[in-house]
């Protein structure tokens, strides 16, 4: 293994901006792992950081392919994080809206060009990533219809669920739709939590990259994976909204089959505890997303069920 600084922009006050690189193996760009973008992005990093560890106990136990590269970026937002703050803290602008980057632009913009000059050339590009809406989600792969996308081989990281949904505008200044733009093979691993760590997500995230590597000829890792991925569209899902606004009391957990008509959360009036509404199963399914927060508005959606 060895260490590199793919990208650094000086300070007058303080510390340089760097980010640093762990590459594993030497020859062909086979495969770049991506962890937190955002500074409430704990579990990505703290998932990144297991695999650099199993990744050393690879090496250590000579089971790295030859004429391979492997690239482990555990985080490419340090300062956001040191601060938990979850965009830049100068400008609040997001680096996973600023690529494929702009070498003369806004600082966003200057970090994004440049880690992105540094990883364009992977075969396959993998990124920890969080979603839009807070909460706990399933474990699983998601994957843009860009016209590039490779749904057979995301299989291969056994996640219970491969998710595609078509692209959005804004996914296109995104780091996995510029990766397949530049005909590198992206996915986004989706592990349950996001601004906290679990363990056990966590380690099943770290074993279904070494089990994809394993399946692209990377390493040799020697365990079978966990699922049968099912591929889903991201329409098939059922969003549950909440019908009012409060305090939200969920009973159920994320992973659980319900059935139609089953409890899923109660909405509480914040200062007396009185019960707003109940929230209840709409059909048959699988709870793939629970909102994490403590209070909800009217009509936002708090679950989201694969029907079964």
């Amino acid at each position: 293994m060895r260490t590199e600084i793919i990208y650094e922009n000086h300070s007058l006050y303080r510390d340089s901006f760097k980010i640093m690189a762990y590459i594993f193996g030497t020859g062909k760009k086979t495969v770049c792992i991506v962890g937190n973008m955002r500074g409430n992005e704990y579990q990505q990093l703290y998932t990144c950081s297991r695999i650099v560890q199993a990744l050393k106990k690879l090496e250590r136990e000579d089971r790295l392919s030859d004429g391979q590269e492997i690239m482990v970026i555990p985080s490419l937002n340090p300062y956001s994080m040191n601060i938990e703050k979850r965009f830049w803290p100068i400008d609040n602008t997001d680096i996973n809206r600023m690529f494929p980057g702009y070498s003369e632009g806004e600082t966003t913009q200057r970090i994004a060009g440049g880690i992105f000059e540094k990883i364009k050339d992977y075969e396959y590009g993998i990124q920890f990533a969080s979603n839009y809406m807070p909460g706990e989600f399933m474990p699983h792969v998601t994957m843009m219809k860009t016209g590039f996308e490779d749904i057979k081989s995301a299989v291969e990281f056994g996640m219970p669920y491969v998710v595609v949904r078509n692209t959005r505008p804004y996914d296109t200044t995104t780091l996995n739709y510029n990766w397949q733009i530049w005909e590198t093979k992206a996915y986004s691993l989706y592990t349950t939590t996001t601004d906290r760590i679990n363990r056990e997500s966590a380690e099943r995230g770290v074993s279904s990259v070494l089990h994809f590597l394993e399946s692209i000829g990377c390493v040799r890792y020697g365990r079978r994976p966990g699922y049968l991925s099912r591929v889903i569209d991201d329409r098939e899902m059922i969003p549950v909204r909440a019908e009012a606004a409060g305090l939200f009391e969920p009973v159920v957990e994320v992973e659980q089959e319900v059935r139609e008509g089953d409890l899923l959360a109660r909405i509480l009036n914040p200062t007396d505890a009185e019960e707003r509404s109940r929230i209840y199963a709409p059909g048959n399914g699988i709870l793939f997303f629970r909102h994490s927060g403590q209070l909800t508005y009217a009509h936002t959606a708090v679950f989201k069920l694969i029907p079964v």
